[in-house]
């Protein structure tokens, strides 16, 4: 199965700088002033950060429900069309179909693209292009106010994997927003994207999962979703060495359009043998032959875990 490849063409970089205001006593420019606490007062730990609609565990407890894409262009996916705020308008209102009393709670989610694949290579000759931080707050800010998850998407070129996730760091250490890798887009070398389907061994999976593990438990962080999509038995090289993580909700995604029965066939390809972890299944809008519904999306066994849309 293939997919197409969306070039974008010219993107210009805009650094942003991020005010910090010194908060002073009084408000007169003195320095600030050192106040005791009460004698017998009792000291309390501060409240463990949680997930957007409550509590710290996301998967089995939840169906993440999720939109794809990125502004740069309508073709990325449904994400990016309108501004963050419409799009998070839009996904609450998409997640009724998979909401009712004898289902599991639904979590929102939006997937944006953090890291886009280019035709042209670039200064750096990595074909990839990082998004603004400014762009991702943005999004974030939206993912808040519609109390659903920020996932952010990484399709590298010829960089990696690992190289791209630290670079998104100061994101990830947030307490909702998780991370999804594109193999299809993980070039060697001497790869063009769009010539050939991208491959990750599944070391460098395991790499990614464990720092991502480390953060949480440092920062005593609710889990992260940790998404890795497939369309093709080739793109995880050596899959059978993919390792859980605690505090990782590791997610097998059936990747690619085409119609009901392939898809359905790709779907129990990609989650084939693989116990301990959790499944997800992508539908295209525009590209998928006849697009499946909620109920028919809801009697693949097994039932996905995390369902998108692009």
């Amino acid at each position: 199965m293939t997919r197409r490849l969306i070039l974008v063409a010219a993107v210009v970089l805009v650094g942003s700088a991020v005010a910090i205001g010194a908060i002073r006593a009084g408000g007169d420019g003195s320095a600030p002033v050192s106040v005791a606490a009460p004698a017998g007062a009792v000291r309390t730990s501060p409240p463990l950060p949680q997930l957007p609609r409550g509590g710290r565990s996301i998967l089995p407890e939840h169906r993440v429900l999720a939109h794809y894409g990125a502004p740069q262009a309508a073709g990325l996916g449904i994400l990016g069309i309108g501004s963050p705020a419409v799009a998070g308008a839009r996904l609450q209102k998409a997640t009724r179909a998979y909401a009712g009393p004898r289902r599991k709670p639904v979590l929102p989610a939006m997937e944006l693209i953090a890291v886009i694949v280019t035709a042209d290579a670039g200064a750096d000759g990595l074909h990839r292009f990082r998004q603004d931080p400014a762009l991702i707050r943005r999004y974030l800010r939206a993912a808040r106010a519609a109390k659903a998850l920020l996932i952010l998407d990484i399709q590298p070129g010829r960089s990696d994997f690992v190289t791209e996730a630290r670079a998104l760091a100061p994101f990830l250490a947030e307490p909702d927003v998780g991370l999804a890798l594109d193999p299809e887009w993980r070039m060697r070398p001497d790869e063009v994207p769009g010539r050939v389907i991208g491959q990750v061994d599944a070391e460098e999976v395991n790499r990614v999962a464990g720092w991502m593990a480390r953060m949480v438990k440092r920062r005593n962080l609710p889990d992260k979703i940790l998404l890795v999509h497939q369309f093709e038995d080739g793109m995880i090289e050596r899959r059978g060495r993919l390792r859980p993580h605690r505090g990782i909700d590791f997610v097998l995604n059936a990747d690619g359009f085409g119609t009901g029965p392939a898809k359905v066939a790709t779907y129990r390809r990609v989650t084939r043998g693989d116990h301990g972890f959790a499944t997800g299944f992508k539908l295209f809008y525009e590209e998928d032959t006849g697009l499946m519904t909620s109920g028919q999306v809801l009697r693949l066994e097994p039932r996905p875990d995390v369902v998108i849309y692009e």
